[in-house]
């Protein structure tokens, strides 16, 4: 679609506008936002389009899309496939070897659980190696409790980083602000951090590791600018 506005502004009703007209999600709903700063990005956004819209430069509006058009109408069903990830956490899996590597993990990941644990009144299952074990049937639920009570615009912001991260702990700290986005980042990281040092770093792996980058910081945006 080639730009055809001038004005980019917010109604009182905090939907963006087009030179006095709204935006519409892809549904055809006005597209509303719940805070002035959440508001303020995805006006900001509109207003960067150069000649030509490209959805990929608007990962914000994309969110609050998602979250107005696809996760509103069924937040249940929703949460509850992001919550499944708390059985499988990045977290629960930990090296073999080497001592270093194990150590590493264990500085870098065990603080998280320990604030979860602290947090939800939950016990985790930790393993060496990756066969899967499976997390406590309270754990499970409480977690799960956990992502159900969030609100559509905050299941948005949550699921790119758990699937970035592999981590429902990572991306509930991240929600309830309990860490910034770069330490965060950079436990979710550890172990690619490490195959990098041991071996170097491959060109594909690292454009694919800047994109989601973005996307992650994209999210952790709008998560902030809801608190806000």
């Amino acid at each position: 679609m080639k730009r055809f506005w001038t004005e980019v502004a917010v109604d009182a009703d905090r939907v963006v506008t087009l030179d006095g007209r709204p935006v519409r999600t892809p549904g055809r709903v006005p597209l509303a936002l719940p805070t002035d700063a959440l508001a303020a990005l995805v006006a900001a956004e509109w207003r960067a389009v150069p000649e030509t819209v490209d959805p990929r430069a608007m990962p914000l509006t994309g969110l609050a899309n998602a979250a107005i058009d696809r996760i509103a109408p069924a937040s249940a069903p929703f949460a509850a496939g992001l919550a499944a990830y708390g059985d499988s956490d990045l977290l629960y899996y930990r090296a073999q070897t080497p001592d270093p590597l194990i150590d590493r993990q264990k500085a870098a990941w065990d603080p998280w659980l320990d604030w979860a644990r602290a947090r939800y009144d939950v016990h985790f299952e930790t393993t060496a190696g990756i066969v899967h074990r499976a997390q406590p049937t309270a754990t499970r639920a409480r977690l799960g409790e956990a992502v159900a009570a969030l609100d559509p615009f905050r299941l948005a912001g949550l699921s790119p980083v758990v699937t970035i991260t592999g981590s429902l702990v990572l991306a509930l700290a991240l929600v309830e602000r309990a860490g910034d986005a770069d330490s965060l980042w950079a436990a979710a990281h550890v172990d690619e951090d490490w195959q990098a040092e041991m071996w170097g770093e491959d060109d594909l792996a690292t454009q694919a590791r800047a994109h989601k980058r973005r996307e992650f910081d994209a999210a952790s945006a709008f998560l902030s600018a809801l608190e806000t």
